[in-house]
């Protein structure tokens, strides 16, 4: 690997070395995952700052990752890219948290009124509000379509990588993605 512990200069790992630390990790190498959780760390720890912008949220919510890709390492199918795995597993990790975090929110004594309405507040503070409640509401009605709808636009994996990370067809993986956009579009804008 590029990284040597302690060195200003270290260089991130490459692809390649990520993928060979994680199927050393899977075959019961503990030094491999503690070197791959620690290359991976600032990849999940972006992905949880895309969708949960306080950084204390975030850096829940990567542990979170942290400890599923810990947890869940024998999961990772070893067809596509180690990095695209983690993608799923950081996103699902920061959805959960903002599933907790909206949970605690509405199980405290904040009256309705206070309650701030997503749609403005995603505009004025610039979070994710307002996405995130569209792909809560999408997950209700159509599960299928939120994990590439999210995977595809908000984190711009291609098609054929978001179709091999979820074993189906490119061509369905496009249609879901477009329903979904359809379904979408609408409670982005307030029109639902």
């Amino acid at each position: 690997m590029t990284t040597s512990p302690g060195s200003e200069d270290a260089q991130a790992p490459t692809a390649d070395e990520i993928d060979d630390l994680a199927r050393r990790a899977q075959a019961g190498d503990r030094d491999a995952l503690e070197d791959l959780l620690a290359a991976v760390r600032p990849r999940a720890l972006s992905v949880c700052r895309g969708v949960l912008p306080h950084s204390a949220d975030a850096e829940d919510a990567c542990q979170e990752a942290l400890l599923n890709v810990a947890g869940k390492i024998g999961s990772w199918g070893g067809r596509g890219r180690f990095t695209t795995w983690l993608h799923v597993v950081a996103l699902n990790s920061a959805r959960s948290t903002y599933r907790r975090l909206k949970n605690q929110a509405f199980a405290s004594d904040v009256l309705p009124a206070e309650r701030p309405d997503p749609r403005t507040t995603s505009v004025i503070a610039g979070t994710r509000l307002d996405l995130l409640e569209a792909m809560e509401t999408l997950e209700r009605e159509h599960p299928q379509m939120v994990e590439p709808l999210l995977l595809r636009d908000v984190y711009g994996l291609p098609y054929e990588e978001i179709a091999a990370l979820l074993g189906a067809p490119t061509g369905t993986v496009k249609a879901q993605i477009h329903h979904g956009r359809k379904l979408v579009r609408p409670l982005l804008r307030g029109d639902a």
